[in-house]
């Protein structure tokens, strides 16, 4: 054999020996990781589905008051945190839609019940839509379907079918534009005295005899109560409006 011949051989020797290397490190990186590699595998958990936000930003109280006397906006506005809270709604403020002639916390003025309760949007315990923003709040009528309590229940009220006694009478102290009335706020939500007298709202919008028309269709200014002693007469049950801002 001659020296040229020899030094072909070996090159081709060496060759096939690099390119069989090379086979098996692609073989290796295409069969994929190895047992024990801690990169492997990732192991997930279904957490299952998210449950959905609470949307509840608006409710009528389901609970009750046989006076006037709500311990002021202070003691009102507790009550609707209180029961936003057991509702599941407890991370946003709650404020109630009220008005009052000296407010403590207006320095001693005037607070209109439009200027409490924030912005809006705002939603029933069923989700649906109230009003998007105040104007469109004031421009709205009551009604049974929408404005819910709490627990998305309808309030007792003039509407077909409705369960008795009526209730539908909400304090408010309020016009049509939400802004105070004057002598209409039982002492500020602290009077449970006779002739002493709250402006109310209905809350399914309607009068007598599902009298739709106006005044009764307002949810915010139908008439005034008969007294701060006792919230029954005329349909009321001491409810409040709740609002978060």
């Amino acid at each position: 054999m001659t020296r040229f011949t020899l030094n072909a051989v070996l090159f081709l020797s060496v060759g096939c020996l690099l390119a069989s290397c090379d086979d098996d490190k692609s073989k290796d990186s295409d069969e994929g990781p190895v047992e024990g590699d801690e990169d492997a595998s990732v192991e997930t958990h279904d957490s299952g589905p998210e449950e959905p936000p609470n949307t509840l930003s608006f409710f009528v109280t389901s609970d009750t008051s046989s006076t006037a006397n709500l311990g002021g906006l202070t003691g009102a506005d507790a009550r609707c945190q209180r029961l936003a809270d057991a509702a599941g709604a407890g991370k946003r403020t709650f404020r109630a839609y009220l008005s009052a002639e000296r407010d403590a916390s207006n320095g001693g003025g005037p607070t209109h019940a439009r200027d409490r309760i924030g912005k809006g949007p705002w939603y029933n315990a069923k989700g649906a839509l109230v009003a998007e923003d105040v104007d469109a709040l004031h421009a709205r009528f009551g009604d049974a379907e929408v404005f819910l309590d709490e627990q998305g229940n309808k309030i007792n009220g003039q509407w077909e079918g409705s369960a008795t006694p009526n209730q539908h009478d909400i304090l408010t102290g309020s016009d049509m534009q939400g802004r105070l009335l004057t002598g209409k706020t039982c002492s500020d939500w602290t009077s449970a005295e006779a002739g002493v007298f709250a402006q109310v709202g209905h809350s399914d919008g309607l009068g007598p005899m599902r009298n739709g028309m106006a005044p009764y269709n307002s949810w915010q200014s139908s008439h005034e109560s008969a007294g701060c002693n006792d919230t029954a007469p005329r349909g009321g049950a001491g409810k409040i409006y709740c609002f978060a801002e």
